[in-house]
């Protein structure tokens, strides 16, 4: 796909970058001309990531960090903003889940994935949304999932977390929509990934990463007198 430098001199910055929805995140903002700070907490991984974007021209920053703390996260956005500028754009990407009889689990798994889906991008939003707030401009787009909107047996803490998730991304965007930034959330059913728990699938039935990419890129790019809340994206052909 040929750069298209829509978004030229745009600072991008996508969490849970290193690999499958995140990266195809990445390196689709970064063909569209961003420069893209990505993160996560495998550094050697990440680091992979991040020469092959480089290597395809993208200006690109990787950050180890684990968002579910404030700590690694002001040091994500700050070291962003020293090597880039302002951060335009905010993808909070990064996710996980635990699958089974929700009396099965314990508050290790709980906390686990309500952290990393829910309290991270509070975190992040945190961090970002003043200087958005201050310049008048920006875009926050979560990825949530069509979990985040119905329900089903053996995915309690997962839907509990992305349905706060869809909560937490209404509330933001009554906020800010009033300092021109625009918040969305995109709602995925299965993707062809490594996420914990998918099981085996027919990867010719589920969705594919770039297909999420290409629905960011369609938000970052929405006219300016106008904002996409809410994408739901379900395969063409039921898996």
């Amino acid at each position: 796909m040929p750069r298209e430098d829509v978004l030229e001199g745009k600072v991008a910055l996508v969490t849970g970058a290193s690999r499958g929805i995140g990266y195809a995140i990445a390196r689709r903002l970064g063909r569209m001309g961003a420069r893209v700070s990505i993160c996560g907490r495998d550094q050697a991984r990440l680091e992979r990531s991040a020469a092959a974007m480089r290597g395809e021209g993208i200006s690109t920053l990787a950050v180890p960090t684990d968002i579910t703390r404030a700590d690694q996260i002001s040091t994500l956005v700050q070291r962003t903003e020293q090597e880039f500028g302002p951060i335009d754009i905010l993808v909070n990407n990064a996710g996980t889940g635990v699958f089974g009889p929700f009396h099965e689990f314990g508050e290790t798994e709980w906390n686990t994935v309500v952290d990393t889906n829910l309290k991270s991008v509070f975190l992040l939003c945190r961090a970002v949304a003043p200087e958005m707030m201050s310049r008048q401009t920006g875009h926050i787009i979560n990825i949530s999932s069509l979990a985040g909107k119905n329900t089903f047996a053996k995915g309690a803490i997962y839907c509990a977390s992305k349905w706060g998730l869809m909560g937490l991304t209404g509330c933001m965007a009554e906020e800010l929509r009033a300092y021109g930034i625009r918040v969305s959330a995109i709602c995925p059913g299965s993707v062809a990934t490594e996420f914990p728990g998918q099981g085996v699938k027919n990867a010719s039935k589920i969705l594919q990463p770039d297909d999420i990419a290409h629905a960011v890129a369609t938000l970052v790019t929405q006219a300016e007198g106008s904002f996409i809340s809410e994408v739901h994206i379900r395969p063409t052909r039921k898996p």
